[in-house]
């Protein structure tokens, strides 16, 4: 994915940057004492949670189902609120707005609208003048590989086009932080590969600050350089493991099989010590 994909990236970089910090500066997410809680006859949904993801790194969070992976993305995108704790973002509280960006397990793309404009909308909404939020377009189109199919309707596309299409819709936004709640869940083995692909050399060309959350071990192994493994019943960081392993990275190779089988125990163990607790 280098080259044509890498000058997407530059361009879609400078037509922010008129407006926005140099990227190496921007992208330090926090969560300090991450605590949610809705019922308190109940064990909380989430406990003490403290995580940071530096400006570039890419940082997966793993667990047990019902951990509260995605309450705690949704906390860091400034969609929901802890009942105790706080997100910041470059030093700012966290909230939902213009510049959130967002890739979720459904696309959520307007059927309607073409690849280009589902990537326009935010930016049209947000009041970005047409001839840069065109060129932004384009930019975010160049960065996924999709600048031929701009103009076709979104239900001509495959699956994997059609997620490519909601990451640039993010892009296009020049996010400090890119969050993405299990994006490649819904499509087949061979797609998922080959977006893993993707995604790393996009990754690897913007070095923009990831938080990805994930049931699949092997997709975390693959893509990230922490790995947040949750504990469940309340959700704790339970450990994190630092992937030291040069991108991209082969699904196949005995270093990301080893870290696959040591993350897997992780969570095996955690569901040893539910189902036990559960027993009592």
């Amino acid at each position: 994915m280098a080259g044509a994909g890498g000058r997407g990236w530059a361009v879609l970089s400078a037509l922010a940057g008129r407006r926005l910090a140099p990227a190496r500066t921007r992208g330090r997410l926090e969560l300090r004492d991450i605590h949610v809680a809705l019922d308190p006859k109940r064990p909380p949904i989430l406990a003490g949670i403290d995580l940071v993801v530096e400006p570039g790194q890419f940082v997966v969070v793993v667990g047990p189902s019902g951990c509260g992976k995605t309450t705690l993305l949704s906390i860091a995108a400034g969609m929901d609120s802890p009942t105790r704790g706080e997100a910041l973002l470059d030093g700012e509280r966290v909230a939902a707005g213009p510049k959130l960006a967002m890739v979720f397990q459904e696309h959520g793309l307007f059927p309607w609208l073409t690849a280009a404009e589902n990537i326009e909308f935010g930016p049209k909404m947000a009041g970005v003048p047409r001839e840069e939020r065109r060129a932004r377009v384009e930019a975010a189109l160049r960065s996924v590989r999709l600048s031929a199919a701009g103009g076709r309707p979104v239900h001509e596309l495959s699956c994997g086009m059609r997620q490519r299409v909601a990451i640039a819709r993010a892009l296009v936004r020049a996010p400090a932080v890119l969050r993405m709640d299990e994006p490649f869940a819904s499509l087949d083995a061979q797609t998922r590969t080959h977006m893993h692909g993707q995604l790393q050399d996009l990754w690897m060309e913007s070095r923009k600050s990831i938080l990805f959350v994930t049931h699949s071990v092997g997709e975390a192994v693959r893509l990230a350089d922490r790995i947040v493994v949750l504990s469940a019943h309340p959700g704790r960081v339970r450990r994190e493991i630092r992937v030291d392993l040069p991108h991209p990275r082969e699904f196949d190779s005995a270093e990301v099989g080893a870290i696959v089988k040591l993350v897997r125990a992780e969570i095996e163990d955690e569901v040893n010590r539910v189902h036990a607790d559960d027993a009592r």
